[in-house]
């Protein structure tokens, strides 16, 4: 197995090696999707999880008026899927595609499905990664309902800085359910408050 995704995976949970190398030995050779390509599209039913050794990623939809929403993005060292589509091969709702040159080492639904069911390892470690994901889209949808743009671009600075060191700013905007011109004035704005309280 590759040491990224090995060391990935003794983070979240210890398994033995052999357990690791009997379900995913086949994943060692990277796939590689240069920038603006897609892992996967709207409608298509994502057969694959990958873990990112290189690269950004962002899911998106796009409404009936044509416009790109950005729901999530996904980092070097982390998983990406459309988890609901991957879950129960359904058709996916939404897009990945890269941001940036990226290499996937892909893991098959067959295969993940074979190591829930012959390994209790495998299963917990399943268990985990679905917590994290429902936890993530929890706090996203309470973004919006308890928080306005100011605090939800506050929060994505204290809490994943690393969207705002990789990501372009007109995909951010987006994620925040705000105009690019938007955010561009709240940033100057918390810039000039932020030079206050410094001169204070």
């Amino acid at each position: 197995m590759i040491p990224k995704l090995k060391a990935k995976i003794e983070k979240i949970l210890q398994i033995p090696v052999e357990d690791c190398d009997l379900y995913f030995s086949n994943s060692k050779i990277p796939l590689k999707i240069p920038a603006k390509e897609y892992f996967l599209k709207q409608g298509q039913i994502c057969k694959e999880m990958a873990f990112i050794e290189k690269g950004e990623l962002r899911m998106f939809y796009i409404t009936q008026e044509g416009k790109e929403i950005n729901v999530e993005f996904f980092f070097e060292n982390n998983f990406v899927a459309s988890y609901q589509s991957f879950l129960h091969q359904s058709k996916s709702k939404y897009y990945i595609q890269a941001i940036s040159d990226c290499e996937l080492i892909t893991i098959s639904n067959k295969s993940l499905q074979n190591a829930y069911s012959n390994s209790p390892y495998w299963q917990r470690f399943g268990r985990i990664v679905a917590e994290k994901v429902f936890i993530l889209a929890e706090h996203r949808t309470e973004g919006f309902l308890f928080y306005n743009a100011e605090e939800r671009y506050l929060n994505l600075l204290r809490n994943r800085p690393v969207v705002l060191e990789k990501i372009p700013l007109y995909h951010i905007a987006s994620y925040l359910g705000i105009e690019p011109e938007s955010l561009s004035r709240l940033r100057k704005k918390l810039f000039r408050k932020n030079e206050l309280n410094i001169g204070q």
